[in-house]
């Protein structure tokens, strides 16, 4: 399967728009408070069923969604929301079309998401993020299983790999069980960073998936193929498909950026990595960057 992530752009040109990131200023919670939160997380996931049906009618399976799906939610419970019961039923009428058509969604928690951080109340916030994202994807029933994965970097060393490793393990551990079930890593993108074999073995015995990022791979492949460092990422999947990232540095396209920003839309997918995982496509085109892939028209400025 091919995805993409987040902002469906057709979708958000229709009047009115779909979308399913509606989120609101601290200014706007502190006046508003959990009835607009509420109203908002309805919208929200009602606008999910619509993105997935028209993900499934334009064959797209693969569909990494915001992380403003409800919003505010580190500041409450789901329960607490007046509309509860209807975000309840429209969450379960998503997984229940997810099932139905085969088709496989994930989350990315931000960049603030830091399970290693040397910094006990960013570890504290980041394990109590990964939770409410498990928490929606059991509010839609999905299974516990890294197939309905929730990504995260480790994304920072703070002078010392092996402690960092330490504090992330102990994070995982820390995890409700179905927010531990889902967990995904991926490799960064810098070279003093996190690499495939680094994960893998910074994870050893730790039941943790870790995500391959092919173009990441360019910044951090401590010498391994671009197939090598995936069947290391592999390995961890177990019997789950392994879910990867493929994009193309703007650069490349003509764009004035640093290598490691992503295109709009990219050249074509290897074929190896296509038939070994389903791929979510990272660039700014999202849905049209994947129908421009199918049909191999990507216009010369990427």
């Amino acid at each position: 399967m091919l995805g993409y992530a987040c902002m469906n752009h057709t979708l958000r040109d229709r009047d009115p728009p779909v979308r399913c990131n509606r989120d609101m200023q601290q200014a706007t919670f502190d006046d508003r408070g959990l009835p607009y939160a509420s109203e908002l997380a309805l919208q929200n996931m009602r606008d999910l069923r619509t993105t997935l049906e028209w993900n499934d009618a334009n064959d797209i399976g693969f569909y990494r969604c915001t992380s403003t799906l409800v919003p505010w939610n580190s500041q409450f419970d789901l329960r607490d929301l007046p509309d509860y019961e209807a975000i309840r039923t429209a969450a379960r009428r998503c997984g229940e079309f997810i099932e139905a058509n085969g088709m496989r969604l994930t989350f990315h928690p931000n960049y603030w998401c830091r399970l290693g951080s040397d910094s006990a109340d960013t570890r504290a916030n980041s394990i109590a993020a990964v939770d409410y994202h498990a928490d929606w994807l059991d509010l839609m029933g999905l299974d516990r299983s890294p197939y309905y994965g929730i990504n995260v970097h480790i994304g920072a060393t703070y002078g010392d790999k092996a402690a960092t490793a330490e504090r992330f393990r102990e994070s995982i551990a820390a995890l409700s069980p179905g927010a531990r079930a889902r967990l995904t890593v991926e490799n960064d993108d810098k070279e003093s960073l996190w690499s495939v074999p680094e994960l893998v073995d910074a994870l050893a015995g730790v039941d943790v998936s870790v995500l391959f990022d092919y173009h990441h791979h360019s910044f951090t492949d401590r010498g391994l193929t671009y197939r090598e460092g995936f069947e290391r990422a592999a390995s961890t999947w177990g019997d789950v498909r392994p879910a990867t990232h493929y994009s193309e540095p703007g650069c490349l396209h003509g764009a004035d950026a640093k290598p490691q920003a992503h295109a709009d839309h990219v050249a074509a997918v290897p074929g190896w990595l296509r038939d070994r995982s389903d791929v979510m496509i990272e660039a700014g085109g999202k849905e049209e960057a994947v129908r421009r892939v199918r049909s191999g028209a990507v216009s010369p400025s990427g």
